[in-house]
């Protein structure tokens, strides 16, 4: 069950900009053939209350949790046993397994085939848990079933993975709160196999950062060039700076990256524990290396941090807008559970709606649920709000389509870009002021 985050003016929120959830594909793979799979989709289709379920397993994400949760206890109440997983549940475990018979934690996997195997032996137990992020070893056998998706209404492109966990440990960084800088790799041969097996031509790799290990990484790209697929992906600024990998990636069929600028201030970066983005001196360079090579760029930004200020806010805007990114994320700064920053937070008493803000009543998507330190909490969420309205306008979004390097380089790369540009500026719209959870609207 992949769970919707809420309303919008009292009706569910319709997310025309969806992708087919992996996590159930990966699961679906994993589990013994004897077993009946259905994934439902809450974000578009209805939950099938009455289908005679066994198990349930549910999903679980900071901003899903509270409808998650709403799910579970209605399944519950039915007689119908329930298992809830997900990041948001590795991280805030006991509040998560008071709404279900089991909760699993971290990359359970293989594990998966026990639960299955428990739930129809009558021996559910109450916690499963993967072996510490620390001491786990590669991750081989995944085999993704990607039917599962076969007959719902998903955006044309399929997500894989090579790797799982970063290297990093940025203060606010879920990622690096489960993995504890620990990364765990698919052999790159058996993520290329997949593509190839099942035909799939438009990829976007759901890694946190496609290039953490350099070896991997080239040996991926090398073995999908004679594929001729485009991708997609996350990756740190460290492939900007490496020619070699530069190359490799574009020749393989990359289309584009989201890349975590994060901030343009020194004392930001270093306060957030992103000191890798300072290793390359300004940002400039780097990003005409990126357009050279003709990469279109998802720039994300994350506004908030304690030497953020209104004016450092709008400044980060106008550099984004020079830069003609194909588009640009402006994150506001939001604290986590289970991260070094909510903790901070937490101990400094900065916690806004009783710090589980993803729980409450008052919350709205868009809020900040923390105390920054130069502005009210109502004047960072307003000015994420105006960067985003700023660079998606249609102004812009037709000025920089006319960056012949990369948004307009050929007709596929423009098409893409005034496909998406309109969709991502529509949800984004949209979000913005919705409720979390259904809170009693569902019916029937």
């Amino acid at each position: 069950m992949k769970p919707n985050m809420g309303l919008v003016e009292g009706r569910p929120y319709l997310d025309r900009g969806r992708m087919e959830p992996l996590t159930f594909a990966v699961l679906a793979g994993f589990t013994p053939e004897e077993h009946e799979v259905h994934l439902c989709d809450d974000r578009f289709e209805p939950v099938p209350w009455s289908g005679g379920w066994d198990l349930v397993g549910v999903n679980v994400e900071v901003y899903t949790a509270r409808r998650a949760y709403e799910i579970a206890d209605r399944f519950r109440a039915m007689g119908v046993k329930v298992v809830l997983g997900g990041c948001h549940v590795s991280l805030a475990p006991e509040e998560a397994a008071g709404h279900a018979d089991a909760i699993a934690l971290g990359d359970l996997d293989a594990g998966w085939r026990e639960v299955v195997a428990d739930a129809a032996a009558g021996r559910l137990r109450p916690r499963y848990a993967a072996p510490p992020a620390c001491r786990a070893g590669p991750v081989e056998g995944v085999r993704t079933r990607w039917e599962i998706f076969r007959g719902k209404r998903y955006l044309p492109i399929a997500l894989t993975q090579l790797s799982r966990g970063c290297h990093g440990a940025c203060e606010y960084c879920a990622t690096g709160s489960l993995y504890r800088g620990a990364l765990h790799l698919r052999p790159p041969a058996e993520v290329v196999e997949e593509l190839r097996r099942h035909g799939r031509r438009l990829v976007f790799f759901v890694d946190d950062n496609v290039v953490s290990d350099r070896a991997a990484a080239l040996a991926l790209f090398r073995a999908l060039a004679p594929l001729r697929v485009r991708w997609t992906g996350q990756a740190s600024l460290a492939f900007a700076g490496d020619p070699e990998l530069l190359d490799a990636m574009m020749e393989s069929g990359c289309a584009g990256l989201v890349v975590g600028f994060e901030s343009r201030d020194p004392a930001n970066l270093a306060a957030m524990n992103k000191r890798s983005n300072l290793a390359f001196g300004g940002y400039d360079a780097l990003v005409e290396r990126m357009r050279a090579a003709g990469l279109m760029v998802w720039a994300a930004f994350l506004l908030g941090y304690d030497h953020e200020t209104p004016a450092s806010v709008r400044e980060t805007v106008a550099w984004a807008l020079s830069k003609k990114f194909a588009f640009s994320a402006f994150n506001v700064l939001t604290p986590y559970p289970g991260t070094p920053f909510y903790a901070r937070m937490q101990a400094e008493g900065r916690l806004r709606y009783g710090g589980r803000w993803w729980l409450h009543d008052d919350y709205r998507f868009g809020d900040v649920a923390f105390e920054p330190r130069h502005m009210a909490a109502g004047e960072l969420s307003a000015l994420g709000l105006e960067a985003r309205l700023r660079h998606a306008s249609p102004w812009q979004i037709l000025r920089r389509a006319t960056d012949r390097k990369t948004n307009s380089k050929d007709l596929w790369s423009l098409a893409t870009y005034l496909a998406y540009n309109p969709l991502f500026r529509g949800e984004m719209l949209k979000k913005h002021g919705m409720t979390l959870g259904y809170r009693g609207y569902e019916r029937g």
